[in-house]
């Protein structure tokens, strides 16, 4: 590296560095949880839902009648989580009741979203548990922000026993 370019590399702030630039500093338990994803799967791989709250979760949504649910594995694209769940509701008031439903049954088992996005609006629910993120879309928002595309290198992992990924009705079919 010359002397200007670690002048600038010195002048960036840490947080702006990119964790796979080689140049930004690592936590051991970012080390050792990179290390673990390594070694059980292969680049690409689809793995199993980590724990119970991800199917809790799954099946809340499923129980309030959620459309086009889709668990992704994001751990090899993300540094922020392990596993994106998007699910659509078909109006305001599902999406809303989706997302009530997957914060009671968690909180039930002991867990609380650390922060909840766009409630009021129900157009884009985010709910954030740490190790997973919950989406839930009402259909218009769901195809317009496409989190499958965006998102296309993250491993699409199968949805547990009992779920099915049912698909939203087309405008017509809507009684």
């Amino acid at each position: 590296m010359t002397p200007d370019e670690q002048q600038r590399d010195d002048a960036t702030p840490r947080a702006t560095k990119r964790r796979g630039s080689g140049d930004a500093e690592k936590s051991p338990r970012t080390d050792e949880a990179a290390n673990a994803r390594a070694h059980d799967a292969q680049p690409g791989a689809k793995r199993e839902p980590p724990d119970e709250f991800v199917v809790a979760a799954l099946r809340a949504a499923d129980d309030k009648k959620a459309f086009d649910l889709v668990l992704l594995d994001v751990s090899e694209v993300a540094s922020f989580t392990e596993y994106f769940l998007i699910a659509t509701g078909t109006n305001p008031k599902q999406v809303q009741a989706i997302s009530d439903e997957v914060v009671e049954r968690l909180k039930k088992d002991g867990r609380r979203p650390a922060r909840v996005e766009g409630y009021r609006g129900a157009e884009w629910v985010l709910l954030d548990y740490g190790d997973f993120v919950f989406h839930v879309f009402e259909e218009k928002a769901r195809r317009f922000y496409d989190l499958e595309r965006l998102w296309r290198d993250a491993g699409r992992v199968p949805l547990p026993q009992g779920i099915t990924a049912i698909p939203a009705p087309a405008a017509g079919e809507r009684a």
